[in-house]
């Protein structure tokens, strides 16, 4: 799980799908996180988080066998510093080592209906760009038909409210978990 997270509901959101992950046997999850931007008035963040994920290099993607992404949404649209480090992986691209990899999606807003599914969207065209195989949530999961809260067909969702802090709903935990699971289960049919 790659993820960025200021409130930490993306973090809560990238262990739930961790969790999915480890359900099934022979997968492993692996949580890594980057670091803000730094405009030219502030400092950097520091080489080493301070606690939480690892923050991720490109040899994290290149050894993974599948991706979850995640992000806040900004203005229907994935943060910057997660968007910065992507761009960063072109050598990936350049090379092929994600191509043919599954790879899923999620995000938490604000607002109920502030861009989480043009998020999801911006998040899954890079991965597109470098080959991998997008895993969504099929309508089978009957919490996608059936939230009050977030969660779509495109990936994991959560509403988080104006002030950030709504915990996951009980369909938003479960939606994580399931996309855990289905990227997991992709992830070793493509390897065996």
């Amino acid at each position: 799980m790659l993820y960025y997270s200021v409130g930490g509901s993306v973090r809560r959101m990238a262990e739930l799908i961790g969790e999915g992950v480890e359900r099934v046997p022979g997968a492993m999850a692996r949580l890594r996180t980057v670091p803000q931007v730094a405009a030219v008035t502030q400092t950097a963040a520091p080489a080493v988080p301070p606690d939480g994920a690892p923050y991720c290099e490109l040899r994290d993607l290149e050894s993974c066998a599948g991706l979850a992404l995640g992000s806040p949404t900004r203005f229907g649209n994935m943060a910057a510093p997660l968007k910065h480090f992507l761009d960063a992986t072109g050598p990936l691209w350049h090379s092929g080592a994600l191509a043919g990899k599954p790879a899923c999606a999620f995000t938490s807003t604000g607002s109920l209906h502030g861009g989480q599914e043009s998020t999801l969207l911006s998040m899954m065209l890079p991965l597109l760009h470098h080959g991998m195989l997008i895993v969504g949530l099929p309508y089978t999961q009957a919490e996608l038909s059936e939230t009050r809260a977030g969660g779509t067909p495109y990936g994991p969702s959560h509403h988080a409210g104006a002030a950030g802090g709504q915990p996951l709903a009980d369909a938003e935990r479960a939606l994580c978990i399931a996309q855990g699971r289905r990227l997991a289960q992709i992830a070793l049919q493509l390897k065996s």
